[in-house]
């Protein structure tokens, strides 16, 4: 086995903007490094943290192959075990060839969610994949999308080369954690990347859980990026947060798409409203976690006429924006998010928020069906 360079070599690391050099290794970052300056609120660089939609992409003639990673993971101090650690899950030519549970490294403890954190320092773990297919092939390792994983080394029993120009159009999407999919059983099972699967492309995931409020220095990013199709997938994080009134949140909108737009003036761009969320269809937030571990709405269905958000407010004005901007926007398109996952499907909805891990690919497979369909906006 000999070490192979994680930067600088030939592996690609796809899915990540940033990559922050650690003691111990390189942790990626699905943001720029220019966006911490932006925000004071560590939870977005928490969740930037978090690589969903990353992996490590090379060509090899391996049989075997060696991955030293140190994930960090939370645990409350009323919780025997911390937090699980998700799945680092192996491609080889684009089919399935292993997964393995990431291993428990740095451990950060604290009283109750939100509280101050205690680091608990871990050591490096390695995962390995044995028995891989002879001759030279794409391998793709994809690091597990709720657990910040530090690259620390990767080892291989043969020649590792740079992955060859594959001619997939590359699909840019940003959401909340309803598109970030912590809850998915692996990284591949997040609905972003089912349906980039199902539609021949690679995606770029730059949902932040919690966070997607329409923010300036994310418009900012994806008008930079090289991409062939955007998707958003606005609304929730905003009734849930009270981020906006109707009178503001039109207009910050309308500056989400224009910033794209400076970048990319015709590339077909998806606008998506909210999926179903009992709580929030009609009552404004914000929102508290009730006894029973269900979400909760604390707003006022009252106030929805003085312009609170509710997510039938929201999906209304999204729907109206859109119609408004395709009479000089051609490549705007509108999706109404109840068609990934609709009201009869609130079940699936662990907590009265998250999808479950089926409900995630089924709302890949929806998404693929519609966008990529003939005739669909990333036809």
């Amino acid at each position: 086995m000999r070490a192979v360079p994680l930067v600088g070599g030939p592996v690609e690391l796809r899915g990540a903007l940033d990559l922050e050099v650690t003691p111990t290794g390189v942790l990626p970052r699905r943001l720029p490094e220019w966006t911490k300056e932006q925000y004071q609120d560590p939870s977005v660089h928490g969740v930037t943290l978090m690589p969903s939609g990353v992996r490590l992409v090379f060509r090899t003639d391996a049989r075997e192959l060696e991955f030293v990673v140190l994930t960090s993971t939370g645990q409350l101090d009323t919780d025997p075990e911390p937090r699980p650690t998700g799945m680092l899950e192996l491609l080889v030519d684009g089919a399935p060839a292993g997964r393995r549970q990431a291993p428990v490294g740095n451990v950060l403890r604290m009283a109750r969610p939100g509280a101050e954190q205690r680091l608990i320092p871990g050591e490096p773990g390695t995962v390995r994949f044995t028995g891989l297919p002879d001759g030279m092939k794409t391998v793709e390792l994809w690091l597990p999308q709720q657990t910040p994983t530090e690259l620390v080394a990767l080892r291989a029993d043969g020649e590792v080369l740079a992955p060859l120009p594959d001619g997939r159009r590359r699909w840019v999407h940003h959401g909340s954690s309803l598109s970030h999919c912590l809850e998915a059983d692996g990284p591949t099972g997040t609905w972003p990347v089912v349906a980039a699967a199902l539609g021949g492309v690679e995606v770029i995931n730059l949902s932040q859980a919690g966070n997607a409020v329409l923010d300036p220095y994310v418009a900012r990013t994806i008008r930079d990026l090289p991409a062939d199709l955007i998707s958003l997938k606005v609304g929730i994080n905003i009734v849930s947060l009270a981020a906006f009134r109707l009178r503001t949140f039109g207009p910050a909108v309308h500056g989400f798409l224009d910033t794209i737009r400076e970048g990319h003036p015709d590339t077909p761009l998806l606008l998506m409203s909210p999926v179903s969320c009992p709580a929030l269809e009609e009552t404004p937030g914000p929102t508290a976690t009730a006894p029973d571990g269900k979400l909760t709405a604390l707003g006022d269905p009252a106030d929805v006429a003085g312009g609170a958000l509710s997510l039938t407010v929201v999906r209304a004005e999204l729907s109206r924006i859109v119609a408004a901007r395709r009479a000089h926007d051609p490549h705007l398109h509108h999706l109404d998010g109840r068609a990934l996952l609709g009201p009869d499907e609130t079940d699936d909805l662990t907590d009265g928020l998250h999808p479950g891990p089926a409900a995630y690919r089924r709302m890949g497979n929806r998404f693929a069906a519609h966008a990529f369909a003939d005739g669909g906006p990333f036809h």
